[in-house]
């Protein structure tokens, strides 16, 4: 197996398409904006409250692992607030040559002090519109249904989805615990969704197994599968998925931190790269996970074996798999091409 060096992969252009906002925030910020808008967080120290929100090289269960949230979210409650936390991400990966990022997240989870979640997505899509401004990051958002709020509030976030399309919007999403609360009775909102022309992205096959994909993909219509780890205990799904050319959207350390796999060399990302499933890497969330897309490179290689080569072809199709329009698509696969052909040929 040939090493990649860490300077090699941070150099080289990247796709990030599961990435949360409130997962991905810098602790520094959130005790900025804790003594901003006069916040309760649990330390003012950057090392203490790091280990009280940063899973690391521990494992939790999915459930522990959502509690984290609640500390980033308290500090997400203005425009002002979400618009830098979204330009910082952009700045973020930036300094690692991601090229473009889907950055989703729940404007549910952001009306506590009065912003309505209109107001939310404005500011979000101004951040990272800011960003691009300033570093030439390309990214789009994805609003985030929650498994375990009713259909009825998932129907209203799938409308919120659809009016915000000139605001950045691109997708809907179902995120929040798997287990206990089954996709399909989100269904009339991916029925919405597709009908107004928008993709959507389900997270399935993480906290529970085939029949949650299942879900996914034939009572909502699923565009990509976020994660899908559990795919392969099902082949008859497995080749489904492969036929009807489903995206997974991988997160290898995260996945091994909720117990998604007992280990990460047991994660099947090989299984299906080696397969030929379309598939993207993914941080799923910086802070929490403690990770950057760089650093699941660097997992993917030492554990796989994956090259450059590899790399520039799962990079390639992340970007087709992208929700972005298909010109400014083809323009950023072009952009990452002539960076391999230049430095890495």
């Amino acid at each position: 197996m040939k090493k990649v060096s860490t300077n090699q992969i941070k150099k080289i252009p990247k796709v990030e398409l599961h990435c949360h906002l409130d997962g991905s925030i810098r602790t520094k910020s959130i005790i900025d904006q804790a003594e901003i808008d006069n916040i309760y967080i649990p330390s003012k120290q950057i090392e203490a409250l790091d280990s009280i929100i940063k899973i690391g090289g521990k494992q939790s269960s999915l459930e522990e692992y959502l509690k984290k949230f609640k500390i980033t979210l308290s500090v997400m409650q203005n425009p002002d607030a979400l618009e830098r936390f979204a330009f910082e991400l952009i700045e973020d990966v930036y300094k690692e040559n991601i090229v473009y990022i889907e950055v989703r997240f729940s404007p549910i989870f952001h009306i506590n002090s009065g912003m309505t979640p209109g107001m939310s997505i404005k500011a979000v899509n101004k951040g990272l519109k800011k960003g691009e401004k300033k570093y030439g990051v390309k990214s789009r958002i994805i609003i985030c249904g929650i498994r375990n709020m009713s259909p009825e509030n998932s129907l209203k976030l799938a409308e919120l989805a659809i009016n915000y399309k000139t605001h950045g919007v691109v997708g809907f999403d179902l995120a929040g615990p798997e287990k206990y609360f089954p996709a399909k009775k989100h269904k009339n909102a991916f029925k919405l969704i597709k009908d107004n022309n928008l993709k959507c992205t389900i997270h399935a096959g993480e906290a529970e197994g085939p029949s949650s994909i299942y879900q996914a993909i034939y009572d909502c219509g699923a565009d990509r599968i976020g994660h899908g780890t559990r795919l392969k205990e099902n082949n008859k799904l497995l080749n489904t998925v492969k036929n009807k050319k489903i995206p997974l959207e991988i997160c290898l350390t995260s996945n091994w931190q909720t117990k998604c796999v007992n280990s990460l060399k047991e994660h099947p990302l090989k299984i299906y790269y080696d397969m030929g499933i379309i598939l993207s890497l993914n941080t799923d969330n910086r802070l929490i996970s403690n990770t950057t897309l760089t650093k699941e490179m660097i997992l993917a290689n030492n554990l796989f074996g994956l090259s450059l080569q590899d790399f520039k072809s799962i990079t390639i199709m992340a970007m087709e798999s992208a929700f972005i329009n298909n010109s400014i698509k083809k323009k950023i696969i072009d952009i990452i091409l002539n960076q391999y052909d230049e430095n890495f040929v």
